[in-house]
């Protein structure tokens, strides 16, 4: 089929597909000693190459620092946590996960589990859990969560009857013990506790900093937005974020900056395309990062922006991995503060729209989001930025990931997974905005089984590091099934809707895909960067 960039996708969001026939996969390679995928035997500690890879790389590049990255590392993600980050208290983080979350989302409490979640604060605030308190900051996430759906929420998402009993029985004693900012947040107006809350209304912050903030949190809290300047000037004066730019460096070649890496996006001769992906070692729901798998895999992954911008421009690597805790210090010091109030780490929102590394030239953006309310601020935000091109995806688990299963026809509501928007620049220009890039416009679903692809179930690797090294390096070595198949699909989508040179045709973008892979090229840039990661330094 023609390529969907020319022209410009208009009217109602298109379903992207090309037919094509697949063929048959072939049986498992063995990769390396140890068979990666229905093998027998365990690949261990992950230490695998391509048959196609030379012995050279496993000698030079790969087998010592690989051993050595086994012994670094455990398998199996939980262990990555910081041991010096204080755990939250797990009856109210549960509680957390149902009430603070979307008008649609949210799931309100029985009576039961309400009235043992404000016993746990009660006990806690009277300073009887010393082994597991319940902290500042899920106080505030809890009772903020409460408080808004009681003011905003639809009918179906406000306070269930059994949490009315609840907090009628336990608040009269909540009050007596919690701090002023607590019965603030719990009741801003005086209008949810009845006589016992009216320490909210009177409340007002000390300092300048703090007064602003209390008059934002009372808008919020009512179910009104704060444009983009108020929240800026509130976080400047709350949170110890600086801004980037000192942190930008700059390199010769066109970039995409992923929040999740997609080493086949800049492992192709013929690709205009770098990648940078910036995450933390703080998986989402306990996951797998990037990080974790380069780390056991005995990559240097702490590298300053400028290390990245080597590996960035070197012929043999053309991606780079940049830990949150060297690009931007002062936003690693809050994954405490996002685990606690039951949130995805920094960098997994709007946060990760960042150029920590600028290109000279072409630029295009990638990030995942899952609720709808955050595709077009995603978007604005990159636009802001003044790259080129970019690109939101709704994966898997909001992440970057699309899949190649079916939808299902009982699938919840709202956008299905693989929808993609975006905008790029298009061949033919037609108007200039204020920064002097043309753009158009895009909004698709990716379907993979019009493009070829069998469904398939997302691989299952039980939050284990080496699980998914197997299923990777074995995919990268050229081994057919699911893992290989979202990783071209993936590769090959970003490459197309980002309007790469030799991309603009969908089937042209998963051969060359296809091609990287198949030709051991993909594997070989891996390689070549665990052993440049470690010289740069």
């Amino acid at each position: 089929m023609n390529s969907l960039l020319r022209p410009a996708l208009p009217g109602p969001t298109p379903i992207l597909s090309a037919r094509r026939r697949v063929s048959p996969p072939p049986a498992p390679v063995r990769v390396g000693s140890a068979a990666l995928v229905g093998g027998g035997r365990r690949c261990r500690r992950g230490l695998a190459v391509a048959a196609s890879a030379a012995p050279s790389w496993m000698e030079e590049a790969g087998m010592d620092v690989l051993e050595e990255g086994g012994r670094w590392n455990p398998s199996v993600s939980d262990s990555y946590r910081p041991a010096g980050l204080p755990r939250p208290n797990a009856t109210v983080l549960e509680a957390q996960a149902r009430v603070c979350t979307g008008p649609a989302q949210t799931r309100p409490l029985g009576e039961e589990q309400a009235m043992r979640v404000l016993d746990t604060i009660l006990r806690s605030a009277m300073g009887e859990l010393k082994e597991e308190p319940v902290s500042s900051a899920q106080l505030g996430a809890f009772f903020a969560g409460m408080t808004i759906r009681a003011n905003s929420f639809p009918e179906a998402t406000q306070w269930s009857e059994g949490e009315r009993r609840a907090m009628s029985i336990f608040w009269p004693r909540l009050v007596q013990v919690l701090p002023p900012e607590v019965k603030f947040i719990a009741d801003p107006e005086g209008t949810i506790m009845g006589a016992n809350g009216l320490t909210g209304p009177r409340y007002v912050g000390q300092g300048t900093g703090e007064m602003r903030l209390v008059g934002a949190l009372r808008e919020v809290l009512a179910g009104g937005h704060l444009g983009y300047e108020e929240v800026q000037c509130v976080l400047k004066d709350i949170l110890p974020i600086g801004s980037s730019s000192d942190l930008t460096e700059r390199f010769e070649p066109a970039m995409v900056n992923h929040a999740s890496s997609m080493v086949l996006n800049g492992c192709h001769p013929s690709c205009c395309l770098r990648t940078i992906c910036v995450v933390n070692d703080q998986g989402f729901q306990g996951g797998i990062t990037e990080g974790q798998m380069l780390k056991f895999m005995g990559a240097n992954i702490h590298l300053s922006p400028t290390q990245a911008k080597i590996l960035l421009e070197d012929e043999t690597t053309g991606f780079a991995y940049l830990n949150l805790q060297e690009a931007c210090p002062p936003l690693y010091s809050i994954i405490g503060l996002r685990e606690h109030i039951k949130k995805r780490p920094p960098l997994a929102t709007s946060e990760k729209v960042q150029q920590f590394v600028r290109a000279r030239g072409r630029e295009a953006m990638v990030a995942g989001f899952y609720h709808e309310g955050y595709e077009d601020p995603l978007l604005m935000l990159m636009r802001r930025r003044i790259v080129h091109a970019g690109l939101v995806v709704k994966g898997e688990e909001g992440a970057l990931s699309m899949t190649t299963k079916e939808r299902s026809a009982h699938a919840s509501k709202g956008l299905p997974v693989n929808h993609c928007s975006g905008f790029r620049t298009p061949n033919r220009i037609n108007s200039s905005e204020t920064d002097g890039i043309s753009r158009e416009s895009f909004r698709v679903i990716v379907n993979a089984q019009e493009l070829g692809f069998e469904s398939t179930e997302t691989p299952r690797t039980d939050r284990s590091i080496l699980k998914n090294l197997e299923l990777g390096l074995a995919a990268l070595g050229g081994e057919k099934g699911a893992a290989y198949d979202r990783i071209v699909l993936n590769a090959a989508m970003a490459d197309h809707l980002l309007g790469c040179s030799g991309a603009e045709d969908i089937n042209t973008a998963l051969d060359r895909a296809r091609e990287a892979i198949d030709s051991g090229e993909a594997l070989r840039r891996l390689m070549s960067y665990i052993k440049i990661s470690h010289r740069v330094s």
